[in-house]
């Protein structure tokens, strides 16, 4: 177990964190970190990756640990190392030492945690031996695939309000997190002319990540076949008149994530066909990221790029009609079908662990409208909200060649005019966002997007 260095101010920023919970609410918490999973056996397991509600009050990914929060006072709960755990993993800190870098006012070990639970909230944690371990102490299920309720709901609900928006010093972090993306990216639209597969990209760029000691903050997105939006498979050749779609994002040490996507042509070079499908997304893009400011509603922002790839589609002659009307019906999003962004912070998709409630406005819910219904954020726009704009064009065939849509949708595309842009599977430009008093600052604007600017990175 390393730890991230720590300073003063860092210690300070937690402890902040801790009163303004307390400030919300009137109950002790205790909030699990979480432990490793095992690949196959005990021994071997998956990189760990501490749950980012403690990380948000801890500031430490200490594995198989927990605190306990009341009153802006925080209780550690973590084992010493064993002894024999230096001969394969080196000197470890001890608890004492961990509880200083924190600014823990109590150090315990974890068999003591069963004397502290007495009306405690809680919120779930992914990995079953620890929602497990959660739901046994606490006499009551704890379990990540359902809502939270009573005073655990209480708790997450104060949660949400204070990581909705980011403070300096989470600010700091997800401006890391977000240069290093940057270079990710400009690794991988370098290393494209000489890659013959879509794992050489991914090994680019994912090499850049690596070499500043950080991780990926979600599972790379590297493919030819942009038209899957979570295309985990790197096996695919790179042919001249394919378009690479790479949604990439580091994560800092301290959990903090980037999410940038760039799509670009494999030659150097887009074709004429594609430079106008890009256009269009770029078009909406841009005008999205004009639109906020705060007290702007999110849904706004999603119907501005529906709206506007509607627009751009009318002029292509791929869509017939008035453009407002053809969101009205949803036309839009045969070729959009996913919503704008998302919060973006310790998780990519920040606090969707906890379904729709960070995401959604209390009293809100999810339309069941095609257009609508993967809408990951509804809710009006305040300082401090970091969020991503991603609008895209996808041509999926399980949409496109359906006999429903097809048959729905008769009037209003143009299938032939469509059946000229069979180069274009998925185009799909996404920034990080972050909403200020006066309007917003794209914390990945060093990362050109203009079809001009693309086509010279690649080049070099």
């Amino acid at each position: 177990m390393l730890i991230p260095q720590t300073s003063t101010s860092i210690v300070e920023t937690l402890r902040h964190r801790r009163q303004q919970l307390a400030n919300l609410i009137d109950f002790p918490a205790i909030l699990w970190s979480g432990s490793n999973n095992s690949r196959n056996f005990p021994a071997n397991s998956f990189p760990f990756r501490a749950n980012s509600h403690f990380l948000y009050f801890a500031g430490l990914p200490l594995p198989k640990a927990a605190i306990r929060l009341e009153a802006g006072k925080l209780e550690l709960f973590i084992d010493d190392p064993s002894p024999s755990s230096a001969l394969w993993h080196g000197e470890m800190p001890t608890r004492e030492v961990i509880a200083e870098k924190i600014g823990a006012d109590v150090a315990r070990p974890m068999a003591e945690l069963e004397s502290w639970l007495e009306d405690a909230a809680t919120l779930a944690v992914q990995d079953a031996a620890t929602w497990t371990q959660q739901s046994q102490l606490l006499n009551r299920w704890v379990l990540p695939q359902s809502p939270p309720q009573g005073i655990d709901l209480e708790l997450a609900k104060a949660i949400v309000s204070l990581r909705l928006t980011h403070d300096d010093s989470a600010l700091t972090e997800l401006r890391k997190a977000a240069a290093l993306t940057v270079k990710a990216h400009k690794a991988g639209m370098a290393a494209t002319p000489q890659a013959k597969l879509e794992a050489e990209v991914r090994a680019a760029m994912e090499g850049v990540i690596i070499a500043h000691n950080m991780t990926t903050s979600y599972n790379s997105i590297v493919t030819v076949h942009g038209e899957v939006l979570h295309n985990e498979h790197y096996h695919h050749s790179l042919q001249p008149g394919d378009l690479l779609l790479a949604d990439v994002g580091a994560e800092t040490e301290t959990g903090w994530a980037g999410d940038v996507t760039r799509t670009w042509p494999v030659s150097g070079k887009f074709s004429s066909t594609q430079r106008d499908i890009y256009n269009v997304v770029l078009a909406a893009h841009d005008a999205c990221i004009a639109k906020i400011q705060p007290g702007v509603e999110y849904g706004d922002i999603h119907l501005q790029a529906a709206t506007a790839i509607a627009e751009g589609l009318v002029d292509l002659g791929i869509l017939q009609g008035n453009p407002q009307d053809l969101v009205e019906i949803d036309a839009h999003a045969l070729f959009f079908p996913h919503g704008i962004g998302h919060l973006l912070g310790l998780d990519v998709h920040d606090m969707e662990d906890l379904g729709d409630l960070a995401g959604y406005e209390e009293g809100r819910e999810r339309s069941d409208r095609f257009g609508l219904s993967y809408l990951r954020l509804n809710r009006p726009l305040r300082p401090g909200m970091l969020v991503t704009i991603e609008p895209g064009f996808y041509q999926v065939p399980a949409i496109l060649n359906d006999v429903n849509v097809r048959s729905k949708y008769q009037n209003v595309v143009n299938w032939q005019r469509l059946s000229e842009f069979a180069d274009v599977r998925g185009i799909r430009i996404e920034d990080d966002v972050l909403v200020t008093t006066e309007g917003s600052e794209v914390l990945t604007a060093a990362l050109p997007n203009d079809a001009n600017s693309v086509e010279n990175l690649v080049n070099g």
